[in-house]
């Protein structure tokens, strides 16, 4: 420091409290210490019955200066000089400067000549070295003194407000709520805390700074429009002004240190009451919520329609991503509630809780066991009855059309006879016909047997698909079979008349000998063709069903194959109608008496031409449907592409970081504390990984919704991602809960760390299988190191079956490191919360050797005070005072007859 040093390492004054030249340069910060330093002089001399109004001018004669030090030190500074004159001046600063040196202070550059001159930056040095001395020097809070007590004690009491963080002694004040925060926790009836806003620092700091001044008899210091309008408020300013609130406040210090001793015995009483309570609600409603969820599960009654099955495929997504997470955050919140208790419970030897029957952790557990096999395969389920439900629509669709076209075909007119393949069959036109007549009727039967040879197949195809369908148990199977059984008996009945039609042509062939060639011909070459054109047609209006863009690409295969056979089928096309023109240019010439039909055949080139045309419009459409479902299939490969890069990555990151927590839960290195902030460590890394969990599950929603069923890019799956992620989550706040509960054990029985050491080298050299917990033989072996004597007879046997009584209270038959530190340290070390609680019952009853309820009501918080009234109501005072209890009823009272 430029001005003064300080001579002891351990001094009020540290390196960062140095009066830097350079700082003292802006102007904001000079102002900020004229007003503070000003202020504060004039609250000690008006003491005095003076004050001054520049702090550069009015110190010059040295009069004030040494005035100021007798009001601060209480002692009595050399006669001043009376003189005018500059050595009268000197003379008394002087006398002022070695009286702060004789008080352990170094002062380095300020010297008298400055002061009397009026140096305004080695003044307000000079002052700043007395506020330090006589201001901060001897704050000390817990083994901290100086600058540190007072921003400890700062700290400690404005802890409980939101949006106030005390780091330092600058910008940590800037919005006025830490001053609000100091003034309200030592007198809220001051300040309405819960209407003041982090945005309107100016009333904040006003607030502070008014009420401070009116109520606490502590000046203003500060103005809140400097401190507003400073990027860094001056650091000695609010140090000074924070000082004046220490010293106004810690007269208080005692009485609230013996008040809050016995509030830590109330409230702990009351904390471990209500953790009884919560643990009893909150095993009720877990098991009541997986009573009602374990029939909704067992449902598997299918449904009929692809809507109802995917409908409850969404609750049961609701129900894994909404509803059953908060289960398993309660089930574990349960437990860690469950093991908190019974660690309380046992320091502060209190009975161990035991919950309501069918209500113990393994009663829970048991249910919650139940309720995840009977999940194991409900998803499984809903997926293939949706699979099953899709190939049942495709069928049945694909029937649909089939029948439809085939029953089309049956019903189609026959040319120049009544409409109907059957009624057509039936006729007996050849018993009046030429010879030419009976010709035609023959070949025209011979071209109807070939269409009829060539629907063959669709029949067989459409029996096929109705009877996968009843195998598949198609919810509509009745009007399937029936159509089907139509549909054949028809065939069988129109194969049986073909047969019958055939053999009484034949009988009649012998007389027919005039055929037209052309017409049969075109008859031949047009069944055929038509029926390609037909199948053509099914084929490019046949809906298709793919899973991966192989079985998509095959289908664009096939279908540019088929393309590729257009141009010979057009020269097919061609040549049929050039015999139709053929024939009808023979009419013409020759005037054959044909009518302009052909008897061979009912197909007419307006219908090839019809067909034809109709073919290729549908070949663009199969186009841009097989390029849709291309697109489709290109996009569902991204989405497993995009799943499994993430689902590698994430299932190796949870297994790594259960193997490292594990290895923590057994390890010693560094303290508890150590410990547990590493492992807060990984709990916030591992909480902030939750965005790509999140983001996991959207991609696998994605892959549900697109009805995608395999992923050959990873072997991870959801369920086993949610699962890994689930136990992590679990077992990190278990392992948390176990060293938290250990420094509650160390510190509530005054183990050191050496011997915490000690007893975990134990413990983890008999736990050779690495679980974190040991049975019975290798307890006991680990008690026998420990130098405990337990002998295998049976005094030794029962001496170890009441110590595994205390450690293993549930019979689980494993002993946790927990239990086992509970146990060490109830053998080592004794409570003193006893006596603490009666020394503070004696600060706060003094000599009358009784306290009243009212005194319990002024000094303990309502809830706590009207607790202890309840617990003492049984209990009666003095007879001089009624309502009041001495020592031993309090006594008594709290800790019954036997604790104390």
């Amino acid at each position: 420091m430029d001005h003064y040093d300080s001579q002891q390492t351990n001094d009020y004054m540290q390196p960062e409290e140095d009066w830097d030249r350079d700082l003292l340069l802006d102007p904001a910060w000079e102002k900020q210490q004229r007003k503070t330093f000003t202020a504060w002089c004039n609250s000690h001399l008006r003491k005095a019955g003076t004050q001054i109004e520049n702090i550069e001018e009015d110190f010059r004669d040295g009069l004030k200066l040494m005035l100021l030090l007798e009001v601060i030190s209480g002692e009595r500074l050399a006669k001043p000089e009376r003189g005018k004159m500059r050595v009268h001046k000197i003379s008394n600063v002087n006398k002022a400067l070695d009286f702060i040196a004789s008080k352990g202070v170094k002062l380095v550059s300020i010297g008298a000549e400055e002061i009397v001159d009026g140096n305004v930056k080695m003044t307000l040095g000079m002052i700043w070295t007395i506020i330090l001395r006589f201001a901060i020097q001897d704050i000390s809070v817990e083994e901290t003194s100086a600058k540190e007590g007072l921003l400890l004690w700062c700290q400690r009491k404005t802890a409980p407000y939101k949006n106030v963080n005390i780091q330092n002694f600058h910008i940590s004040w800037k919005d006025g709520l830490g001053f609000c925060a100091l003034i309200h926790r030592h007198r809220p009836e001051l300040i309405d805390y819960g209407k003041l806003r982090k945005d309107d620092p100016l009333t904040n700091l006003n607030t502070a700074f008014d009420v401070a001044e009116k109520y606490l008899d502590i000046p203003k210091m500060l103005d809140a429009e400097d401190i507003v309008g400073t990027a860094r408020p001056d650091e000695k300013a609010i140090m000074t002004y924070v000082s004046s609130f220490y010293h106004a406040f810690s007269g208080a210090q005692k009485a609230e240190t013996a008040a809050n001793r016995i509030c830590k015995v109330l409230a702990v009483n009351q904390e471990n009451e209500q953790l009884m309570e919560d643990y009893e609600k909150l095993a009720s409603d877990l098991l009541e919520w997986i009573r009602r969820t374990i029939p909704w599960l067992e449902n598997r009654v299918p449904e009929n329609t692809m809507h109802a099955m995917q409908q409850k495929l969404e609750d049961f997504r609701d129900y894994r991503r909404l509803h059953k997470p908060p289960k398993v955050q309660e089930k574990c919140q349960l437990e860690i509630n469950f093991n908190t208790l019974q660690t309380k419970l046992r320091l502060s030897n209190r009975p161990a809780f035991m919950p309501s029957e069918g209500r113990m952790v393994s009663d829970i557990n048991n249910a919650w066991g139940c309720l995840e096999q009977v999940e194991k395969g409900y998803e499984e389920w809903l997926l293939n009855e949706i699979r099953r439900l899709e190939r049942l629509d495709h069928l049945a669709e694909k029937f649909r059309q089939k029948a439809s076209i085939h029953e089309a075909w049956t019903d189609a007119m026959w040319p120049s006879l009544n409409p109907g393949k059957e009624a057509m069959l039936r006729q007996k036109d050849y018993e009046t016909a030429t010879l030419s007549e009976i010709k035609a009727l023959l070949k025209k039967h011979e071209a109807f047997e070939s269409d009829l040879a060539a629907h063959q197949d669709r029949v067989e195809q459409i029996a096929a698909i109705a009877q996968e369908l009843n195998e598949l148990d198609y919810y509509d199977s009745p009007s399937v079979n029936a159509r089907c059984q139509k549909i054949c008996d028809q065939w069988d009945n129109l194969g049986a008349l073909t047969q019958k039609r055939r053999e009484a042509l034949e009988r009649t062939e012998k007389l027919l000998e005039t055929i037209d060639q052309l017409y049969l011909e075109y008859a031949k070459r047009a069944a055929p063709f038509n029926n390609w054109m037909e199948g053509a047609m099914e084929d490019l209006q046949d809906t298709f069903i793919v899973h991966t863009i192989e079985e998509i690409q095959g289908l664009t295969t096939a279908h540019e194959q088929f393309k590729a056979t257009l141009p010979d089928a057009d020269k097919e096309r061609l040549a049929i109608l050039g015999i139709h023109n053929e024939v009808s240019k023979i009419v013409q010439t020759y005037h054959v008496n044909m009518a302009g039909t052909n008897p061979y055949t009912t197909i007419t080139p307006q219908e090839i031409n019809g067909k034809w045309d109709h073919v290729r419009q549908l070949v663009p459409r199969r186009d841009q449907a097989l390029t849709e479902e291309h697109a489709r299939q290109q996009h569902n490969e991204r989405l497993r592409k995009q799943f499994g890069a993430q689902a590698n990555v994430i299932g190796p990151w949870i297994q790594t970081k259960m193997e490292e927590i594990g290895r923590i839960s057994i390890e010693m290195h560094g303290t508890l504390e150590d410990q547990l902030s590493h492992l807060r460590q990984y709990e916030k890394s591992i909480v902030n990984y939750k965005p790509k969990i999140d983001q996991l599950e959207g991609d696998h929603q994605l892959i549900q919704e697109a009805l995608i069923f395999d992923n050959k890019h990873t072997n991870y799956t959801m369920e086993h991602i949610r699962v890994g992620w689930e136990q992590l989550l679990t077992t990190i706040a278990r392992t948390i809960n176990e060293v938290e509960n250990q420094i509650l054990t160390r510190d509530a029985k005054g183990i050191s760390q050496e011997q915490m050491n000690e007893f975990r080298a134990s413990f983890n050299h008999f736990d050779r299988d690495h679980s974190g917990t040991l049975g019975p033989e290798e307890f006991k072996a680990c008690l026998i190191s420990l130098g405990y004597d337990i002998g295998n007879d049976p005094q030794g046997e029962a001496e170890f079956a009441r110590i595994m009584s205390i450690v293993d209270p549930n019979r689980l038959g494993v002993v946790t490191f927990q239990a086992f530190i509970d146990f060490m340290s109830r053998e080592t070390a004794d409570t003193d919360t006893a006596d603490q609680v009666m020394a503070s019952f004696k600060i706060l009853a003094g000599d009358k050797n009784y306290i009243t309820m009212d005194e319990l009501r002024r000094e303990l918080p309502p809830d706590q005070a009207e607790y202890c009234i309840a617990r003492m109501a049984p209990y009666t005072g003095p007879d001089s005072v009624p309502g009041a209890l001495d020592y031993m009823s309090f006594s008594t009272a709290l800790y019954g007859e036997s604790d104390l």
